[in-house]
């Protein structure tokens, strides 16, 4: 592999700021074993383009004379927002310059609206909505990153989609772009909870994980050599009619027998129905062959399951676990877990997503990574979002 060309000294003092805090221009020159004036010059850049400023409070005590002055991120010189768009929901994330997610929102979907631009005009006013509720300005946007089901251009002209068939052919993040005055990173909603889980989730130290949404739909997104993999034809992926039988060949909607979802079929399960814990086990075979063909082909560290479906938690998941060496067949075990972000992890996938696109408009400098995206900490749960707790299956919107 080539190697990789070191990021400017600009950009490493900015990431020493952002990341670990405030420090002194001789802490960051010894830290990052650069010369004083290499670090004075860089934080003189930094604090033109408006990201770096002198630390509230002064300079730090120690040798007698003058403190040397102390030099801080400015996490709100800007925003970066995280959009999720389905049928069912709309899940917007903003965050300031450091990563942390400042304001969380979720809002009703886009199913009832008539046609593509009424559902465009809604998630537009999301948007707004979620921005006023943070008091963050528009104009302070500097980039937006978009999950949302279906076959995706690189540019954001959705190839096509069936969950949200009125934008097949529509340069999203172009209309996006044109609202706000920002650049605008559009993506498959599956293939940017793949990066999420491997970003901010249970996927963080695995570069090669196979991510399988499970829910209405199977549908899977690819991070292959830390990278999530697109394909030629941004089909990378798109896999669920194809790998898993007993699939609707057109909408690729999970089929169920003994009831008309899969709430349904788990709930006769847990009280004992014969036909739906059968259902149920055929069910979990046939994933478990679909996975092991998926394993094979590309030989991942790990495969992570989410989607609405990894709400079912053991029902799911223990026997999945215990089904999946019976078809590989060789002395090897592919580590299969539960994905953490729940039905937030698109939305955080997207945030990643316009960091990652566009550090240099977020940051006015060049060479910047993505930072470590946090999310909102809710009252009295644990900084990162829980796994769903519920019982049985909820939607699932990406395919």
């Amino acid at each position: 592999m080539p190697e990789r060309t070191p990021p400017p000294i600009i950009a490493r003092c900015a990431v020493h700021l952002r990341d670990a805090g405030d420090a002194t221009v001789n802490e960051i020159a010894r830290t990052l074993e650069l010369s004083r004036t290499s670090v004075e010059n860089a934080v003189s850049a930094l604090t033109d383009a408006g990201v770096v400023a002198e630390a509230a409070g002064g300079g730090s005590a120690g040798r007698a004379g003058r403190p040397a002055r102390r030099y801080a991120f400015v996490a709100d010189a800007g925003a970066v927002v995280g959009v999720d768009i389905g049928v069912a929901s709309v899940r917007v994330l903003v965050a300031d310059l450091t990563g942390r997610v400042i304001r969380q929102h979720r809002f009703e979907g886009i199913a009832q609206q008539p046609d593509g631009a009424a559902k465009l005009a809604v998630v537009i006013a999301d948007i707004r909505a979620a921005l006023a509720e943070a008091a963050v300005p528009a104009s302070r946007v500097r980039a937006i990153g978009v999950s949302l089901p279906g076959l995706v251009e690189d540019s954001g002209r959705v190839i096509a989609s069936v969950v949200i068939p009125d934008w097949s052919g529509v340069d999203i993040g172009a209309q996006l772009h044109q609202a706000f005055g920002c650049p605008v990173s559009v993506d498959n909603g599956v293939r940017l909870a793949a990066v999420a889980e491997h970003h901010l989730g249970v996927a963080q130290l695995v570069d090669d994980v196979v991510y399988l949404s499970v829910g209405n739909r199977i549908a899977m997104g690819l991070i292959l050599a830390g990278r999530p993999r697109r394909g030629v034809h941004n089909a990378a992926g798109d896999i669920g009619r194809l790998a898993f039988r007993g699939i609707d060949a057109d909408t690729g909607q999970i089929r169920w027998r003994t009831a008309d979802t899969a709430a349904g079929v788990f709930a006769l399960a847990r009280e004992g129905h014969s036909g739906a814990q059968e259902e149920i086990a055929a069910f979990v075979d046939e994933l478990a062959h679909g996975i092991a063909t998926l394993v094979m082909t590309i030989d991942p560290a790990m495969v992570v399951i989410g989607g609405g479906l990894s709400g079912a938690h053991g029902a799911l998941l223990d026997p999945l676990r215990a089904a999946l060496p019976r078809h590989i067949g060789l002395p090897f075990e592919v580590p299969l877990v539960e994905a953490r972000l729940g039905a937030d992890a698109a939305a955080h996938g997207a945030l990643v997503h316009a960091f990652r696109r566009h550090a240099d408009a977020v940051y006015g400098i060049e060479g910047m990574p993505v930072p470590p995206v946090t999310p909102q900490r809710r009252p009295g749960t644990p900084s990162a979002p829980a796994p769903t707790t519920d019982p049985v299956p909820v939607a699932e919107e990406h395919p």
